[in-house]
């Protein structure tokens, strides 16, 4: 990646690539200097993976009354109603300015193509084959890279939110990028970096997923809500070497069967739709057959069988789940797919507004990153590219008499950190240790079933795990490091190690804040199943608030 000079203030910052922060970026006003901030490329986050589509009332046969309806019901008691309807209403609308920017949507002949999902009431998800994430993203990509206004900045790492004394305003964050650390002023800074679902060790999500915008804005002080939501996708390939491929809920919604080894569609036991149920009765269903008659359940899974949706439309729908299986030998023409449930989004995050404000002045949080009440204990299928868009284009309303330009900084002299060879290899192994130890402890204790005993032990050694990293040496010198403190490293492949320090770190404060929620909240709902309270609690019907060490509940949902 060449070297760029980055200015030392932009109008805004919008941190993450994805199609929050792309449609963010786009949606700024166009005199704003807007730097968009991403640690890998623009063109790997997880919408780019997303395939199932994006859901919207365009049909003449639904309406965004039935949509609301449908999400409401997903959401299991715990959806904003105003921010439900806000989204629904606003969907057609956002999904003609997606048309317009040349978005590729699936067609039969001039009309959109819309197909079923789970808990929907009517067809209303519009899809790109299957792969609708990266179509939407890479066109938001290419249309970004033609705006003046907008500087990308890529393989660049956002550590921490940049807080006003006087004011407790964000004025800018903290940057790894090129080996060193600099400061970067803004007037608004957007959060837009997804969720984290590495926090787990089956997840659908790419690397890139570390809860990295939930995780410095906690740190920063923002309040965070319903963090132990997370959604487990049923149906994750589950094959040794191969990644945990999600294949799309719309297949099922074409009409693709799950079954057990003895071919029986084993769904309806759990529910009367069977494996159209919502998400977490299905992974509820599939985890729970599975405890009864698997030897091994981490090596465990169900089976998918495509064969009752005709070829013809295998191919057309379904073309690059067709070529994944290729590549791990499955034929899904002849054989089902081999399936267990893995982490896929967590319904909460930073609580936000309709104009994507956080409790931080200045700070504005958007997407999966975000919790604007929209998802409720339980996301409706499609709704988490549609909340990208909807909220993203709130943006372009800005208050900009809000950013000012910020007072000068002092010039701070640069910070120096070095290691010796075998001190920097002891301190990169502790580091990749608990990289790999704290995903298995997070999915063996608050994955899809979760119990008081369990959740207590491994609070008890994240929280030992984290007084271990505060320690290293690295840690030592960062957190000790002063606003408007630049730094740099002499340390061997320094980009790879500031990262794997900085994601580590995000990693581990979103493990103890999901643990900490999920014993906090002592009932099941939605993504969160708990075998000792396996029932829903009336007087639960509340948000779970959390904001520096404190939790609370809000007050009862009507």
């Amino acid at each position: 990646m060449p070297q760029i000079d980055i200015p030392s203030q932009f109008d805004v910052l919008v941190v993450g690539a994805g199609a929050a922060g792309l449609y963010t970026a786009l949606c700024l006003p166009d005199y704003l200097r807007v730097g968009l901030i991403t640690k890998e490329t623009v063109a790997l986050s997880a919408s780019d993976w997303a395939q199932g589509g994006i859901a919207a009332a365009v049909a003449p046969e639904d309406s965004p009354t039935l949509h609301i309806e449908d999400t409401i019901r997903a959401g299991a008691g715990l959806c904003d109603r105003t921010a439900v309807e806000f989204l629904a209403q606003l969907a057609p609308n956002c999904i003609q300015s997606l048309v317009d920017l040349g978005v590729a949507f699936d067609r039969h002949g001039q009309a959109l193509a819309l197909t079923l999902e789970a808990a929907h009431s009517r067809n209303r998800v519009l899809h790109a084959a299957d792969t609708t994430g990266r179509e939407v993203t890479t066109t938001l990509a290419a249309q970004v890279l033609r705006r003046q206004n907008i500087q990308i900045i890529q393989q660049a790492l956002a550590l921490s939110l940049w807080i006003e004394p006087e004011t407790g305003r964000c004025q800018g964050i903290s940057l790894f990028y090129q080996g060193k650390i600099t400061w970067v002023k803004a007037g608004a800074v957007v959060l837009a970096t997804g969720g984290g679902g590495q926090v787990f060790a089956q997840t659908t999500n790419p690397a890139v997923s570390t809860g990295d915008g939930v995780a410095i804005a906690y740190r920063a002080g923002a309040i965070l809500r319903d963090l132990e939501f997370v959604q487990f996708h049923p149906t994750a390939l589950t094959k040794p070497c191969a990644d945990r491929f999600l294949i799309s809920e719309a297949v099922r919604g074409e009409g693709a069967h799950l079954v057990d080894n003895e071919g029986r569609r084993f769904a309806f036991d759990y529910h009367p739709a069977g494996e159209l149920a919502p998400r977490d009765v299905v992974s509820r269903a599939i985890f729970s057959h599975l405890q009864r008659t698997a030897v091994d359940l981490a090596t465990a899974h169900v089976w998918l069988d495509m064969r009752p949706i005709p070829a013809d439309k295998i191919r057309h729908r379904f073309p690059n789940i067709i070529k994944v299986c290729q590549h791990w030998g499955i034929d899904v023409f002849h054989e089902p797919i081999p399936v267990a449930p893995a982490a896929h989004y967590w319904m909460g995050g930073i609580v936000a507004d309709l104009m994507n404000r956080t409790n931080i002045k200045s700070l504005y949080a958007v997407g999966e990153t975000a919790s604007t009440g929209v998802h409720g204990a339980n996301r409706l299928a499609s709704n988490s590219l549609l909340e990208c868009i909807v909220f993203g284009a709130q943006m372009g309303q800005i208050e900009l008499e809000n950013i000012g330009l910020p007072s000068e900084t002092p010039v701070l002299p640069l910070q120096k950190f070095s290691a010796d060879a075998s001190e920097w290899h002891i301190q990169q192994a502790q580091l990749e240790a608990l990289r790999e130890k704290l995903p298995r402890l997070v999915w063996e204790s608050a994955g899809i079933c979760r119990e008081k005993s369990k959740l207590e032990t491994a609070i008890a050694t994240i929280e030992s795990w984290q007084q271990d990293f505060a320690i290293l040496p690295l840690s030592k010198f960062l957190l000790t490091l002063r606003p408007a403190e630049p730094a740099s490293f002499d340390i061997p492949d320094v980009e790879r190690q500031l990262r794997l320090w900085a994601e580590t770190r995000n990693l581990l404060d979103v493990a103890d804040l999901i643990l900490k929620s999920a014993a906090f909240r002592t009932e099941s709902r939605g993504g969160h199943y708990r075998l000792d309270y396996p029932q829903p609690d009336p007087n639960w019907q509340v948000h779970a608030l959390v904001q520096t060490h404190h939790w609370w509940k809000s007050p009862l949902l009507s």
